[in-house]
């Protein structure tokens, strides 16, 4: 029996998010908390990024990836969910949230079905609001990457998330100007900042079912 059930999907669907409650508990000790209109006020770039269910060996999985170092790029070497920003010919954010997950990972377009929308989330060393979707692959996944965006998927297991402890590890990280962060550490890759603020609000879906 595939960990969760078949019923998994049905259940993510149905789920309560839990919103800032959830980003919360990653949240960098220094970032401010700004409300749905202050965020735009600051005139954001818009961005989606993509949590892509599949089964592989009787177990549920998604990827992240570790992006390519770029000088440019205020994100660059962090692991991160597939995603990118907006582009005008984008119907909507799920558009964007797909079309970017088959340009940096490789996976056809048709198999990748949204399941639910999640809590937006903004980062402001980048100035991007981010609208993270929880979507799923019928097939089999392979990785072909966009060298210039990720140079390497990491494959996680969504029951790791049963194993997260209640209050989040906390590293200080060259990436966050050496201050001290909330992480996730799966097998030595870390994972912080937006990225593990939008996981955390996953695995607290996860944890109810």
């Amino acid at each position: 029996m595939e960990s969760f059930g078949k019923d998994l999907l049905t259940k993510i669907k149905k789920a309560a998010l839990e919103g800032a409650n959830a980003h919360g508990i990653f949240s960098p000790p220094y970032r401010a908390v700004l409300t749905h209109e202050q965020i735009l006020e600051k005139n954001p770039k818009f961005a989606a990024v993509n949590i892509v269910l599949y089964l592989r060996d009787h177990e549920w999985y998604f990827p992240l990836i570790q992006r390519t170092e770029n000088e440019r790029d205020r994100h660059s070497g962090q692991i991160s969910l597939p995603g990118g920003k907006r582009e005008e010919t984008d119907q909507n954010f799920a558009e964007t949230a797909i079309r970017e997950t088959s340009e940096e990972i490789g996976l056809e377009k048709h198999y990748v079905r949204i399941i639910r929308e999640m809590s937006p989330i903004y980062i402001p060393p980048s100035n991007f609001y981010v609208y993270p979707y929880i979507s799923y692959t019928s097939k089999n996944p392979v990785f072909v990457l966009q060298q210039s965006e990720a140079v390497e998927v990491i494959e996680f297991p969504i029951t790791s998330f049963l194993n997260l402890p209640d209050r989040p590890e906390i590293m200080a990280l060259p990436g966050a100007g050496g201050k001290e962060v909330p992480v996730i550490n799966f097998n030595g890759y870390i994972i912080w900042g937006a990225t593990a603020m939008i996981l955390s609000e996953f695995s607290q879906l996860i944890k109810k079912m």
